[in-house]
């Protein structure tokens, strides 16, 4: 089937040939990888920020590649992709992807060895000048997802950073961050929170504060939410400001979702005044701050909790300089009610 007639089913979530593969994994990967720069080029984020989200976007991009390995001539499992309000595939795939590197050894055994399907390449290619079978295509697919798919660099459902000591005049001594891939939404998100400790050491409270944010922080919730069921439950933890990143959805042809923006992209692709590898990625910066304190508790178990003060959501959208002439176009309400102009990246060729 030629890319240009690729079709997804409103009713499906699944990716059916090896077109629609090709093509979903381009435009997923190209469109992540440009996001990073861009917001680390943009400097919306801190110089510290900008570097853990560099890094858990090589994860995430990591884990693309993985899954376009595992998928590409696998003709009996279909990927499952988020198509509402996601664009990213859904959050069991990364779970197989795990459950497939624990059993590697397993099912290596019942593939054939590398020298073996070489043998077999070339000779069904250069003396019998026949194409290579899908089932011998899949086995060397296979043969390489295992061999190199590393399990230590799939993004995970949450995935712990490090505690940092900031610069001064940042309001707080300490910065951690983590990110989680929310299984409600199929998009990940990474968070960033700033803290002073009371009378303790960052080395003998570091265990506490990460099995706390597993445990509290792991998916999409208000900020005040999340920050009082942190506070709450370290008490030698002051935090002074958190932020949450939402890095989606990602706008693009195999979306289905109600939004004005992937509705406008698909009717350009459908009038062909758009490519089909056109794409805009949304992304939703939240913030809140600490302003003072108020005590909890009796008197032999008081405990000081913050007050916080929450900043307007920032919204932000990344696209091509084509698909952004035809959102001022069509939809100019929803490009001014961003926090900026859209900002540009690359587009991507098919």
């Amino acid at each position: 089937m030629a890319v240009n007639r690729i079709v997804t089913p409103l009713d499906s979530a699944v990716l059916e040939t090896k077109e629609q593969y090709s093509v979903y994994f381009k435009i997923v990967t190209h469109a992540f990888k440009e996001l990073i720069k861009s917001i680390t080029k943009e400097q919306i984020c801190s110089i510290h920020e900008a570097t853990f989200i560099e890094q858990y976007g090589e994860l995430l991009t990591y884990s693309l590649e993985a899954f376009r390995i595992k998928y590409l001539f696998d003709d009996e499992e279909k990927m499952r992709i988020d198509l509402t309000e996601s664009g990213f595939p859904n959050y069991l795939e990364f779970r197989y992807l795990i459950n497939d590197l624990d059993l590697k050894q397993q099912h290596m055994s019942k593939l054939p060895k590398v020298a073996s399907l070489k043998e077999e390449f070339l000779e069904t290619l250069l003396k019998y000048k026949e194409p290579i079978s899908d089932r011998k295509l899949h086995q060397a697919a296979s043969v390489v997802y295992y061999t190199t798919v590393e399990k230590n660099f799939i993004f995970k459902r949450f995935v712990q950073g490090k505690i940092i000591r900031v610069d001064e005049g940042l309001g707080a001594e300490f910065m951690v961050s983590w990110s989680f891939y929310d299984i409600t939404y199929n998009r990940p998100f990474i968070c960033f929170m700033y803290f002073d400790l009371y009378k303790e050491s960052v080395e003998d409270y570091k265990s506490e504060i990460y099995k706390v944010l597993e445990t509290v922080a792991d998916r999409d919730m208000n900020l005040d939410i999340m920050a009082y069921a942190i506070d709450k439950k370290l008490p030698k933890l002051w935090p002074k400001k958190l932020r949450k990143i939402d890095l989606g959805p990602l706008h693009n042809v195999f979306a289905k979702d109600e939004l004005a923006l992937t509705h406008s992209l698909l009717e350009g692709i459908i009038e062909k005044t758009l490519e089909l590898s056109n794409y805009a990625v949304s992304v939703a910066i939240d913030e809140i701050n600490s302003t003072g304190n108020f005590s909890e508790g009796g008197l032999f178990s008081k405990q000081y909790l913050q007050v916080w003060e929450t900043k307007r959501q920032e919204t932000y959208l990344f696209t091509s300089h084509r698909v952004m002439q035809r959102l001022y176009d069509k939809i100019p309400e929803v490009v001014r009610s961003l926090t900026r102009e859209p900002i540009e990246i690359p587009s991507l060729k098919i």
